[in-house]
């Protein structure tokens, strides 16, 4: 049969076709994959890092189809294979750190507990995310630092995110003095957060006495607010109760101590005339 000639050596036409058969099968599956890999990751992930993802769903394909060839080709791929685990073994003690990362990208990625603009904190480090890469998370702190966490750390360490709900809750504890009219400062405070535009009636804000501490009553107060303008918000509030307090004649005690004297203080007159 035409099928069982030689061609080349012992290599016969069917073992052509079927070397040519495995490389466009090859070539088809790593077409489709890059394919979905590419849509799937395409709003997730910056350029560079997506090619280098493609390259190398393509690179494992086709090291799968030559090692599929070898033994057509009467090679014998398990010298190759031993050689080939030996130096996996090798770069895997070597990249562990790369490919914990790597994979914890990948499920970062894809799960999405964060994203691009979120403000969160994580393995220590609080601002705002920047970027979001294969390999490791950039923070953007306060204070305008950046940093760059390794993904392996954002994925085992537990996330705070801090406006992934639309509103977020904040609050004070105001003191006020034993002598002071406790419900008419809750209703000078709940006047002040009625007046405020960005403060949400739903969830409504609390108020309420929580302590009679040392030298003052305090009040605890609960606000909602929308999680774009929360923080100024806060400190905007906090101002405009103390001065409504303040004109309602309800006053903000210091720390103070009473001293008492078992026996009546005596003034005697010293050796030169003056007081004790």
């Amino acid at each position: 049969m035409i099928l069982d000639t030689p061609v080349i050596g012992s290599i016969t036409v069917l073992d052509i076709l079927k070397i040519v058969l495995i490389f466009l099968i090859a070539t088809v599956i790593a077409k489709v994959l890059s394919s979905y890999i590419r849509l799937f990751f395409k709003d997730r992930l910056s350029k560079q890092p997506l090619s280098l993802l493609i390259k190398g769903v393509k690179y494992t394909i086709y090291i799968i189809a030559i090692m599929m060839v070898l033994p057509i080709l009467g090679v014998n791929p398990s010298g190759i294979l031993v050689a080939g685990g030996i130096l996996g073994i090798v770069i895997g003690f070597a990249s562990q750190s790369v490919v914990s990362n790597l994979i914890s990208g990948i499920f970062l990625i894809s799960e999405k507990p964060i994203q691009i603009g979120d403000v969160v904190e994580v393995g220590g480090t609080t601002g705002e995310v920047t970027d979001i890469r294969i390999l490791s998370t950039t923070i953007k702190t306060f204070d305008g630092t950046l940093v760059r966490v390794p993904n392996n750390t954002v994925f085992n360490s537990p996330i705070t995110n801090y406006i992934y709900h639309k509103v977020r809750r904040f609050g004070y504890v105001v003191g006020i003095r034993y002598r002071d009219d406790g419900e008419k400062a809750v209703e000078v405070i709940k006047e002040v957060l009625d007046e405020h535009p960005l403060v949400l009636k739903s969830p409504e804000p609390l108020i309420f006495v929580d302590e009679l501490a040392d030298n003052s009553v305090n009040i605890v107060i609960k606000v909602w607010a929308p999680v774009e303008v929360w923080y100024s918000v806060k400190m905007e509030l906090l101002w405009k109760i103390k001065v409504a307090l303040e004109e309602a004649g309800v006053e903000i005690p210091f720390p103070q101590t009473e001293v008492w004297f078992n026996t009546p203080l005596r003034i005697e007159k010293g050796s030169a005339g003056g007081e004790i």
